[in-house]
């Protein structure tokens, strides 16, 4: 069953690189008592997660906190040597890069897709969602191959 608003996240935990190793982190320590934008890509280093989904937070990253928002979650099913290399080349210190690496958190959410069509297996649809304290305020999950209702400009807009 799909996550929906009002729903509270499931809990899982994904991992995150910390002083050059992975790190394990949890859905608890990420969004309880915080507000929060996650966004889900397919995969790191992919063209439009690449090319605009991850560079639009990197660039509107001030913005959206000036909104209240905590901390700015990038997540993909990918590990995270990956996912820390990718935010380091889009220069996104100013966002939380973590890997969900084998799919748990994104199976959960019920916002899995077959990329196996392509050699990638399963992966994240892409898609936003404000989380506050946990419980899903707002979601916004793209169509196949499009790219509008989980850009930064849109979460920016929603807040």
């Amino acid at each position: 069953m799909t996550i929906k608003e009002g729903d509270k996240l499931p809990a899982a935990t994904m991992h995150m690189m910390k002083d050059g190793r992975p790190a394990a982190v949890t859905t608890e320590e990420l969004f309880a008592g915080k507000k929060v934008v996650l966004f889900a890509v397919p995969g790191a280093y992919t063209p439009t997660c690449s090319q605009a989904h991850l560079p639009g937070f990197v660039v509107h990253a001030d913005a959206i906190k000036a909104k209240g928002v905590d901390s700015i979650v990038c997540l993909a099913v990918n590990d995270a040597f990956v996912m820390d290399s990718w935010g380091k080349d889009h220069n996104a210190d100013q966002l939380l890069m973590v890997g969900d690496g084998n799919g748990e958190f994104t199976r959960a959410l019920g916002l899995e897709m077959d990329g196996s069509g392509f050699g990638l297996g399963t992966r994240a649809q892409r898609f936003a969602m404000v989380v506050d304290d946990g419980v899903v305020t707002t979601l916004a999950v793209e169509e196949p191959g499009q790219f509008e209702v989980s850009k930064a400009e849109a979460v920016l807009e929603a807040l």
